[in-house]
C-alpha cells in the first residue's frame, strides 16, 4: 500500500474508501503479503498478476496455480466482494452491542442467511489463541447463559431445568479469566466442576499470582500453588482487593449483548459470541480503525465452511 494512502479512521470513510475493489485488495494484500504477493500453495514470489480478473497466476504447474487475495482467509469462495465484507469487518470490530444479521441483511441488500454466514465468519476471524500465562492480580468466575425459565414452555421448563440455579439451570457455562487492568479470556466449559475450572486456571495463569474468585468449591484447593482469595456474595462483593467485579462487570457487557441484539444463541455457536464480546473488551484502549484493522489481519489463515458452521445442528 503506498505510503501516502490514508486509510480510513471512520465507519463513513470506511464505506467509501472500500468502495473500491481495487483498494480493497490493496488493502488486504498489505496485511497478508507486506514483503509481496507469495502463491499461498507453494511459497513461490515470482507471480504473474491478471489484472482483468484481479488474479495472480503462480509459475509452477500445481493444482490451484491461479489465487485471489481472499485464498485462505475467511472470505474465501464467497461470492459477496470485499467492498462489502470489510464494512461489515468495521461494523462487528466497532459496535459495543454487536450487530444483527437482520440489520446487515437490510444494509447490504443480501439475505439474512447470507448475513448471518458473514457475521459468524467473522467472528472466527476474531478468536485469538495464546501461549503465555498471565500473572499478577487474576479474576476468575463463571455464569450462565441460556433461557429464562419464565419464557420457556411447561414441558420444556420440566425437561432443561433439574434444580434451582448454576448448573442445573439447563444453561451453558462460561468460564472467564481477567487480568486486572489487562486483558480477558473465555471458555465455554462442560461444567464448573473442580477439575473443570481449575485445569483451565492451572492452563492459563502462573504459578504463584494472586487469584480473586468468589466462593464456588470448584475453586477450593488452588493454593498454595496460587495465592488463592474468594469473596462470599452472600456476606460482601468486596474485601479489599478480594472481588471479582472487573470480570462481572465483563459479563454484563456480553449479556446486554446477546440479550439486546442476538437475543437468542445456540449453545454450540456460543463460543463465537464469547470471542466477539472478548475481542471488543481486549482492544477497548484502541480505536475504531485499530480494532477493524486487528480484525481484518486475523482473517488470514481461517477458513469456516457453512457446512462446518451447522454441522453440530
Amino acid at each position: 500500500m503506498s505510503a501516502k494512502t490514508r486509510l480510513p479512521r471512520t465507519l463513513l470513510e470506511a464505506v467509501r474508501y472500500f468502495a473500491d475493489l481495487d483498494a480493497c485488495q490493496e488493502f488486504m494484500v498489505s496485511l497478508r503479503w507486506p514483503e509481496g504477493v507469495a502463491c499461498p500453495t507453494c511459497g513461490r514470489s515470482d507471480v504473474r498478476y491478471i489484472s482483468t480478473r484481479r488474479l495472480w497466476e503462480c509459475k509452477d504447474k500445481h493444482p490451484r496455480r491461479q489465487f485471489s487475495v481472499e485464498v485462505g482467509t475467511v472470505f474465501e469462495d464467497s461470492p459477496l466482494g470485499l467492498d462489502k465484507w470489510l464494512p461489515v469487518v468495521w461494523l462487528i470490530a466497532n459496535c459495543k452491542n454487536g450487530i444483527s444479521s437482520y440489520e446487515v441483511a437490510r444494509d447490504l441488500g443480501v439475505t439474512q442467511k447470507s448475513a448471518w454466514f458473514m457475521l459468524q465468519r467473522v467472528r472466527a476471524a476474531m478468536e485469538t489463541g495464546t501461549f503465555y500465562k498471565v500473572d499478577g492480580e487474576i479474576e476468575v468466575d463463571e455464569t450462565y447463559i441460556g433461557g429464562l425459565a419464565r419464557n420457556m414452555h411447561k414441558h420444556v421448563r420440566e425437561a432443561r431445568i433439574k434444580g434451582t440455579g448454576g448448573s442445573g439451570s439447563g444453561k451453558t457455562a462460561v468460564m472467564g479469566i481477567l487480568k486486572r487492568k489487562g486483558e480477558v479470556r473465555t471458555f465455554v466449559v462442560s461444567d464448573v466442576k473442580k477439575t473443570t475450572v481449575q485445569a483451565k486456571v492451572r492452563e492459563h495463569v502462573e504459578p504463584g499470582a494472586d487469584v480473586f474468585t468468589d466462593a464456588l468449591r470448584s475453586y477450593e484447593g488452588l493454593a498454595p500453588e496460587f495465592a488463592h482469595q474468594a469473596i462470599d456474595h452472600s456476606e460482601a462483593y468486596v474485601n479489599g482487593r478480594v472481588h471479582t467485579n472487573g470480570l462481572e462487570n465483563f459479563w454484563s457487557l456480553f449479556k446486554r449483548m446477546l440479550r439486546g441484539t442476538y437475543v437468542a444463541v445456540a449453545p454450540f455457536h456460543l463460543h463465537r459470541y464469547t470471542a466477539e464480546e472478548t475481542f471488543r473488551y481486549n482492544e477497548r484502549k484502541g480505536n475504531d480503525a485499530d480494532r477493524f484493522q486487528a480484525v481484518a489481519k486475523g482473517v488470514i489463515g481461517k477458513r469456516l465452511t457453512y457446512k462446518e458452521l451447522i454441522a453440530a445442528e
